[in-house]
């Protein structure tokens, strides 16, 4: 069987299509691309008109690949911008007229994904928490060898704190702090989660986690690696550049793409914020996500009637 999945995100639309078999899965086709739903007013809870217009362009073009790649079967799944936004189910009305039928997902089903995604990957084998840095949410799960032990999502994604607090360039003390007390007020639940279970590794779930791996790596594309171990001082130290530059400074940054030049600034805040509060003795990237763990939860159904 062949499935798409369609990872309708608040600032990237993924594609990805793979083959799957009660045993294997392999990708054949993967595009993301940054049509920005949360432009401008993602804490007003609405989407603009030209990002609307632009994520309906996208989904055209995608239905176009999978109709192209004769694909069995769509999932295409939307979190927190049109989950959250008064005019989201407009756009998932729209969607179907782009042959486009689309899943608007909780906060919890998302974290369950990710942690499909990254459980798939296999590199789960100590208590860990996996933290996946949204554009409109951030999702926290904590897990271990034999499954999940509890998980939460968190409207503090990077674009919502970005449009909220970043007023100046580079960012503020004002504003920091500000973003600093705004979790701790928000991440009381998390903090207590992992003071009862005792998470020894963060997990970065793909997106800014990838990108902080290419920056460490001296602005050299990783390949095609699923994960890699990342050193938490050189993380700090990298952390506290990116938070210090200012925007010029950033886009010179080799291997930091366009969309993340600003956003990873908020991204580099919260990775901060929970290795500066939880201890945790490991730092890992995991390329394995929401898409891949929607695309193994396929893969599951397959087997489970096979």
């Amino acid at each position: 069987m062949r499935a798409a999945v369609i990872d309708l995100g608040t600032n990237t639309f993924h594609l990805i299509i793979g083959d799957l078999t009660d045993k294997d899965l392999r990708v054949v086709y993967k595009t993301t691309v940054p049509v920005l739903l949360g432009q401008a007013r993602i804490n007003d809870n609405l989407i603009i008109p030209q990002a609307f217009e632009r994520g309906i362009r996208t989904l055209k073009d995608f239905r176009g690949i999978i109709d192209a790649h004769n694909v069995d079967v769509v999932r295409a799944i939307a979190t927190s911008a049109i989950r959250n936004a008064v005019n989201g189910h407009d756009f998932v009305e729209a969607a179907k007229v782009a042959g486009i039928d689309i899943q608007v997902i909780t906060g919890d089903e998302e974290a369950a994904f990710i942690f499909n995604g990254v459980k798939a990957l296999g590199i789960i084998q100590q208590t860990s928490l996996i933290m996946d840095i949204g554009g409109g949410s951030t999702e926290f799960i904590i897990c271990n060898e034999d499954g999940l032990i509890w998980k939460k999502s968190y409207d503090l994604g990077a674009a919502r704190l970005m449009q909220a607090f970043f007023h100046s360039d580079p960012i503020g003390n004002t504003d920091r702090c500000a973003i600093i007390d705004l979790l701790d007020k928000a991440l009381s639940g998390l903090e207590a989660a992992c003071l009862r279970y005792k998470p020894e590794m963060l997990i970065g779930s793909a997106g800014a986690f990838e990108s902080f791996a290419i920056l460490l790596n001296n602005g050299n594309d990783i390949g095609d690696v699923a994960s890699m171990r990342l050193d938490i001082k050189e993380f700090e130290k990298l952390a506290a550049r990116l938070i210090a530059s200012n925007h010029d400074q950033r886009t010179k940054m080799k291997g930091l793409i366009s969309l993340r030049v600003d956003m990873i600034v908020i991204a580099a805040i919260l990775t901060t914020y929970i290795l500066d509060n939880i201890e945790l003795n490991a730092l890992s990237l995991s390329m394995y996500d929401l898409k891949m763990g929607v695309l193994h939860s396929i893969k599951d159904e397959i087997t489970s009637k096979a």
